[in-house]
């Protein structure tokens, strides 16, 4: 059997030294008793459970933050870096918004095998709604926004900017429409809408909210907030949703916020800038599928602004 060890430490099991430190967080004769990883993104999450020298049980998450893996990276990661989830969680504490309490950092990785937060563990798993479901999964999502929007401090929050510079957006490798992708990269860089700066999570998608029995318990991953349009958490959760259920149910979500909001118009300018956004990044390709999927997204967002164009 050849055994297979990464390099990169966040890709290991957290070793004892990091295990030391949960307990340590936790109080005098806490034990790590359950260590499970959970799925994710570019972070790596780990559920734990801590009993505590009270006797007491802790369910928390051990979040931590990969080591770049070339120059590009180390970028990204010096832009979302620990720090700033460690801000913008300390700005949502008490705002009403269901965002997972933060227990201790990490940030430097000094006494842990990478830079990580601990976090309580919120209930619930991300939805994977009937369709009889999702029109209440719509409304919640909406209605979460809220609050998040409403946040004081966002000014404290680095300002939102595009993870890919329009003139980097090409078309995908198994681009079938490449015309709707070079117009796409048109539009993003043209001039964005002027619209008030709030404080946005700016990756709002059903896979970073959690559900417990039919309600929103929970939204997660906060480590792209910004300081930018609401309109960019809009479109993010638009093209989720039409990626996953189809462009009606992406329609019907901003017909929504606009009823639980008071009046919203989305500009479609945001589903372009966020969909070039969206394509991945280095050696990693969309499938056929899933590029029509996006072709099918943009060329509606495309439409919309033509038609907005020509009045």
């Amino acid at each position: 059997m050849v055994l297979v060890t990464h390099s990169d430490p966040s890709r290991r099991p957290p070793g004892r030294r990091t295990l030391r430190w949960i307990e340590e967080c936790c109080g005098l004769g806490s034990t790590v008793r359950v260590l499970r990883p959970l799925p994710g993104g570019g972070h790596v999450n780990h559920a734990v459970v801590v009993e505590t020298g009270a006797g007491s049980v802790r369910t928390l998450v051990l979040r931590r933050w990969p080591r770049p893996a070339d120059e590009d990276a180390h970028a990204i990661a010096a832009e979302f870096s620990p720090e700033r989830e460690i801000a913008a969680l300390t700005l949502l504490a008490g705002n009403g918004v269901a965002a997972p309490p933060l227990v201790a950092a990490d940030p430097s990785g000094a006494y842990t095998d990478a830079p990580a937060l601990l976090l309580e563990r919120l209930p619930g798993h991300p939805p994977r709604p009937t369709s009889n479901d999702l029109p209440v999964v719509l409304i919640q999502t909406a209605a979460a926004l809220l609050p998040i929007h409403a946040v004081r401090g966002a000014s404290s929050m680095p300002h939102y900017v595009p993870r890919i510079a329009a003139e980097d957006a090409a078309p995908p490798p198994r681009a079938t429409r490449p015309d709707v992708w070079e117009r796409a990269a048109e539009i993003a860089a043209g001039r964005a809408p002027d619209a008030p700066a709030r404080f946005i999570h700016c990756d709002y998608q059903p896979d970073n909210t959690l559900w417990a029995f039919g309600a929103l318990s929970g939204v997660v991953d906060w480590s792209e907030v910004s300081c930018g349009p609401a309109a960019v958490d809009v479109a993010v959760m638009r093209l989720h949703l039409g990626l996953r259920y189809g462009l009606p149910v992406a329609d019907h979500f901003v017909e929504i916020f606009d009823q639980v909001s008071g009046g919203y118009v989305h500009d479609p300018y945001w589903d372009v800038r966020v969909a070039l956004d969206a394509l991945p990044c280095g050696a990693d390709v969309l499938d056929e599928a899933h590029v029509m999927l996006h072709e099918a997204f943009l060329g509606a967002a495309l439409a919309r602004l033509g038609a907005a164009a020509t009045g």
